[in-house]
């Protein structure tokens, strides 16, 4: 996809979902006080590290207890309405401002955190040859429930192969792909 059309996307997305957007942060905020807003270093384009900007989901500090970085279904850091966030995927909304913002694409493989990329392999950081995305291939291909160099080996596909068809097929796949689960899983994540 080219900018234009990320970031047409990306505002008319703001605004269709602004009001559970506005919903989201508020049930956050009244959940527990904390901040609305996740921010986390991520690895964009190039390896340039970005904050990506997420709902946040968890207890405040969350990242310092329990699994650290990954997030098993059932964990006990999601809060109450974090669980419904997720479920909904409305968590990732405030992302559409990343896109806004040029860091990320509406379509590409999903941002890492720097001590995944530190492990790639030389094939492995052609992943970064392009923006990363709000949704991707791996994304419709099954998400967090697939094993982690599946994943890699997805978006790796995506990379070589993308064009305007395979991103349209992408952005139709998406809505059916929100609801089959966001955890690491048995097999899925990053160890």
């Amino acid at each position: 996809m080219n900018r234009a059309l990320d970031v047409a996307i990306a505002g008319a997305g703001l605004v269709v979902t602004s009001p559970f957007l506005a919903a989201g942060a508020l049930a956050v905020k009244l959940q527990d006080g904390g901040p609305v807003l996740y921010r986390q270093m991520r690895v964009g384009r190039d390896g340039a590290d970005f904050e990506l900007l997420k709902l946040r989901t968890m207890i405040v500090d969350a990242e310092a207890q329990g699994a650290g970085f990954a997030v098993d279904k059932g964990d006990a850091r999601i809060t109450k309405v974090g669980r419904l966030l997720r479920r909904l995927s409305i968590d990732e909304l405030p992302q559409l401002w990343n896109v806004v913002r040029g860091e990320m694409s509406v379509i590409g493989p999903r941002p890492t955190l720097r001590y995944q990329v530190d492990s790639y392999d030389e094939n492995q950081l052609h992943r970064l040859d392009v923006k990363p995305g709000i949704t991707g291939w791996a994304q419709i291909h099954g998400r967090a429930s697939l094993p982690w160099a599946e994943r890699i080996e997805l978006d790796l596909w995506y990379v070589r192969h993308r064009d305007w068809k395979t991103d349209l097929l992408i952005l139709l796949r998406t809505p059916l792909a929100l609801f089959g689960g966001t955890y690491r899983g048995e097999q899925g994540g990053w160890r």
